[in-house]
């Protein structure tokens, strides 16, 4: 910014002759003398200007806000996901729970305490107590007592073609 100097008292002489106006500063606007250097003032920064400035940042906020709700959107999804893994695995464990109280009522009749009784030779004295050896194989198919020596089982072995039906529609009825 150029100084401006309060003005001195005139002779009158100089009111005749006029004194040149003094030298403007190298540099300083309006100078259009040969000497004279441009002003870079008035230009931008590389192609930078204040409105690309605001362009920029709004486009990194707008790019930032976009981000951040899609991190919420995804966190959201993640959330409703194990939501849902909670609730299948609650009634898992409530399916399991109901099953081990229909035990703990067929544990604590006393039926079944009689009968496990027997494996320790708690029975009657009318009893004779047997176990199966731990390593012993399955019993036959025609073993008495299984379903195919039955009275009234039908002891005929289904041909292909009945065995692919009932494959496909099931057993008869």
């Amino acid at each position: 910014m150029p100084r401006h100097s309060s003005p001195a008292p005139r002779d009158p002489d100089e009111e005749t002759h006029p004194a040149p106006d003094p030298a403007p500063e190298p540099g300083a606007p309006g100078d259009a003398g040969p000497a004279a250097r441009p002003s870079l003032a008035g230009l931008g920064i590389a192609g930078i200007s204040r409105r690309r400035v605001a362009w920029v940042g709004l486009t990194v906020l707008a790019a930032w806000i976009v981000v951040a709700f899609a991190g919420q959107a995804a966190e959201a999804s993640r959330a409703t996901v194990r939501v849902a893994d909670e609730r299948a695995r609650n009634a898992e464990v409530a399916a399991q729970t109901e099953a081990l109280r229909r035990e703990l009522d067929l544990v604590t009749q006393e039926r079944w305490v009689l009968q496990q009784a027997r494996a320790y030779r708690l029975g009657t004295r009318a009893e004779r107590p047997f176990a199966l050896a731990p390593g012993a194989p399955p019993l036959a198919d025609d073993a008495p007592g299984s379903p195919a020596r039955r009275l009234g089982a039908d002891t005929t072995p289904p041909s292909p073609l009945e065995g692919w039906l009932e494959v496909l529609f099931g057993p008869q009825p």
